[in-house]
């Protein structure tokens, strides 16, 4: 497929683009709806925090199942049924008459958006040539951050037409995405198929669930009785249980969910949960407009706009992260991101009340994030990570990042609901983040410094030079 035009190469790019921000856009949009869908609904927090929640899940699920469809039967087909399964989501979630109807609708727009990201990678990966795929991969992969910038924007404007209007607007979207997906995308297939780690997958899954139920039912303020309810052991119990039974499974996988030779040093282990750490602290961002509502007594659609410094923060500091990754080395940058985060939580639970510490909160979080989000973590894993198994790696830091956000969203509806909801239920949330992220610093002392750092690259490529070797002689 290489032998593409480069003008259909840019249509097909541009297919892949507004698929990607589609999905990407529902994490970042749905903050500014909560309140309204709150109000609408009469649900407490704990129940509202599942808005987010299910739709990282089935999101979640959706990435490796849909992945390897579109191996089996073709990339296009895969493809538009992915955008197609988005779009129904999102019109059950606008027609909603119930809170299940809503929830329903959420986890089919998030298994739809599963498959959206990587098979738009399969895609370039079968379309552009080997020099051009990786600033194609790196257009797609910025979507993300796009989207948390646009979204509090977008959402704030559509949230005075009524919280419906943000998954409406997903619908003619999704309509010309498929109409360009049909004329423009390929229906290539893998060469060679490997056996789909349904065990894994499923395991995985059930795990899980099991893990964001039982925390989201935990009640803070009786922390220790409600560790023996029903509602909660024996959920937390089978996690633990499924822990290890997902481990060995994925050690016999011929093609694994998780490959576990990716925790065979320290430094890429840290890696991991380091990226489930600034997960869980980037999952946070969608209730700050919540918070705003209740705590300044704004408007859900001027609440929204409460998320620009941490958009503003963060469009300055991810460039100078990168930066200054390359003159300081990963353990600094992310040192510093993990307590400036942490100090940025600790102002937003004590100080929501006042405009003026919402805002320098914004700004602390944005910068904090900058340091762990995407190119940080990613950049100890490109260094950690042998050659072959860069790619299973970096799959590895979305998948501990999607378990971070899942685990967020859990927790934030947990602390909020048992604080009482509202204004203090949030701030206690927010403490309680801010205290993951006290712990995210200390783990971020034990990274590599900079000299072993350079010394792990300079391995990899003399390995990498010596495997080469025999080829050339």
């Amino acid at each position: 497929m290489n032998s593409v035009d480069s003008r259909t190469r840019n249509r097909i790019l541009l297919v892949l683009f507004l698929g990607v921000l589609m999905g990407a856009l529902d994490i970042a949009i749905v903050g500014p709806a909560l309140h309204s869908i709150q109000t609408t609904f009469g649900v407490n927090d704990r129940l509202l925090a599942w808005v987010f929640t299910i739709y990282v899940l089935f999101n979640l699920i959706g990435t490796p199942l849909m992945a390897k469809l579109s191996d089996i039967f073709g990339r296009r087909g895969v493809y538009v049924v992915d955008v197609t399964l988005f779009a129904l989501g999102s019109l059950a979630v606008a027609l909603s008459t119930s809170f299940p109807m809503l929830l329903a609708g959420r986890a089919l727009q998030g298994f739809g958006a599963g498959g959206i990201f990587p098979v738009a990678s399969a895609v370039i990966g079968d379309t552009f040539p080997p020099e051009k795929r990786g600033s194609a991969l790196g257009l797609i992969g910025a979507v993300f951050g796009l989207a948390f910038i646009i979204g509090p924007i977008l959402g704030g404007v559509l949230l005075m037409a009524g919280w419906q209007w943000l998954f409406i607007i997903n619908l003619p979207v999704a309509l010309v995405v498929i109409v360009m997906s049909l004329r423009l995308l390929p229906a290539t297939r893998a060469a060679e198929r490997k056996a789909f780690d349904w065990q894994g997958m499923v395991v995985l899954g059930a795990l899980l669930v099991a893990l964001t139920y039982g925390i989201n039912q935990i009640d803070t303020a009786r922390f220790g009785a409600s560790l023996t309810s029903l509602n909660v052991w024996p959920f937390l119990l089978l996690a633990v249980i499924l822990a290890p039974v997902f481990r060995w499974i994925e050690l016999r996988a011929a093609d694994p969910i998780l490959r576990m030779s990716l925790f065979g040093t320290r430094q890429a282990a840290l890696a991991n949960l380091l990226s489930a750490g600034a997960g869980l602290g980037e999952a946070g961002l969608v209730f700050m407009p919540a918070l705003a509502a209740a705590a300044l007594g704004m408007a859900g659609s001027k609440a929204s706009f409460m998320l620009m410094p941490v958009v503003l923060a963060m469009s300055v500091g991810s460039p100078l992260a990168g930066r200054l990754l390359d003159r300081l080395g990963s353990k600094t940058v992310v040192v510093a991101g993990a307590a400036l985060l942490a100090a940025g939580m600790a102002v937003l639970s004590q100080g929501a009340g006042s405009l003026a510490l919402f805002i320098v909160a914004g700004l602390l979080i944005g910068l904090g994030l900058s340091a762990l989000l995407g190119a940080p973590v990613r950049y100890i894993m490109l260094n950690e990570a042998p050659g072959a198994d860069r790619t299973a790696a970096q799959g590895a830091i979305t998948l501990f990042t999607s378990i971070g956000q899942l685990i967020s969203g859990a927790a934030v509806g947990a602390v909020a609901a048992s604080r009482g909801g509202g204004a203090a239920g949030y701030t206690a949330a927010y403490l309680v983040i801010g205290g993951v992220a006290v712990v995210l610093t200390l783990l971020a002392l034990g990274l590599k410094g900079r000299a072993a750092e350079l010394a792990t690259v300079q391995r990899h490529r003399q390995a990498a030079a010596d495997d080469a070797q025999p080829a050339h002689s």
